[in-house]
């Protein structure tokens, strides 16, 4: 199992979870080892499984939600892949149970969304992996389609190390999965932490965890920046954590692995292990998957225009 990202993040918690569990529903009942090639916000992860990986149902990917769009958009020239073709298994979260919220720190300059949009105050500096990534895209959306006054400092390997950026006050804060916060930083949502959510983002009404903290839908002032915001909160909440096999897998060998995805993910210890780690199980099977893809081919075209703009500016990265 090939995992797009770096140990100890959202990505990595969900497939190793899937790792101990899948093999009992797998024929021969194998053994999943899981193997992380970060890089490039999973694009390198996505190319390889496309590409390089064997395609006879022994390797399988978790790579980036926003992987399918970058590849739909294939204007830049390090994409290796068509999502199309990748063989979908699913992914593990619709994001029923999670929100990717913009936190920040005690000392952060800016705690407010007002303050947040205020051109002439100091920016809100945030962390993230790089460009491509959602956490460096994310970010770019809501400076254009909110007007938040944002700067970013890009180039952190891992969550984990993101996590300590914040603590040690290199960045103001980062946008994260509620669900990672919540198995990795605890301490951060007590009320007297001091830490502050600004925002949910790929949320159509608020997180019930968070009633009192509005949605990026709800903050869009205008009907084309809340195209904008859905366009790109679509892979969040269709695919949240999907997983792909190769093309050219045989056809009794793709279908074998995609009805494994879903009864792993009914599986009452999985899904009581998932409880324990703080991890959004409410998985989409392949079906919902290309539904999803196509959807995204149909957005509104000034919506889909801006990121292929976005996107380009990803080029050589």
């Amino acid at each position: 199992m090939i995992v797009g990202y770096g140990p100890g993040g959202g990505y990595d918690v969900v497939a190793r979870l899937l790792a101990r569990h899948l093999g009992r529903y797998v024929a021969g009942n194998p053994n999943i080892v899981v193997q992380n090639m970060p890089g490039a916000g999973s694009l390198r992860a996505a190319n390889y499984l496309y590409s390089v990986a064997p395609k006879d149902g022994t390797a399988i990917g978790l790579v980036g939600s926003d992987m399918p769009l970058i590849g739909l958009i294939a204007n830049n020239p390090n994409v290796q892949f068509d999502p199309r073709k990748f063989i979908w298994l699913g992914s593990s979260s619709s994001f029923a149970g999670d929100a990717y919220i913009l936190l920040v720190r005690p000392d952060a300059a800016v705690k407010s969304i007002a303050e947040a949009r205020a051109s002439a105050g100091p920016p809100l500096v945030l962390a993230g992996t790089g460009e491509g990534a959602r956490d460096g895209d994310v970010p770019k959306i809501l400076r254009d389609a909110l007007g938040f006054n944002i700067k970013q400092v890009l180039g952190y390997p891992d969550t984990p190390s993101i996590f300590l950026a914040v603590e040690r006050g290199e960045v103001d804060g980062r946008m994260f999965d509620f669900s990672s916060v919540k198995s990795n930083k605890p301490q951060w949502l007590e009320p007297d932490s001091g830490f502050h959510i600004l925002l949910q983002f790929a949320r159509r009404a608020r997180h019930p965890e968070l009633p009192d903290v509005p949605t990026a839908r709800e903050l869009g002032r205008t009907v084309a920046a809340r195209a904008l915001i859905e366009l790109a909160e679509t892979p969040l909440l269709t695919m949240a954590r999907p997983f792909a096999a190769p093309p050219g897998v045989p056809n009794d060998r793709a279908r074998a692995l995609q009805a494994a995805f879903l009864a792993a993910h009914r599986d009452a210890a999985l899904r009581a292990e998932a409880a324990t780690l703080g991890v959004d199980i409410s998985p989409l099977g392949a079906d919902d998957m290309a539904r999803s893809i196509e959807q995204m081919m149909h957005t509104s075209p000034e919506a889909f225009d801006y990121m292929k703009r976005l996107l380009a500016s990803h080029r050589g990265n």
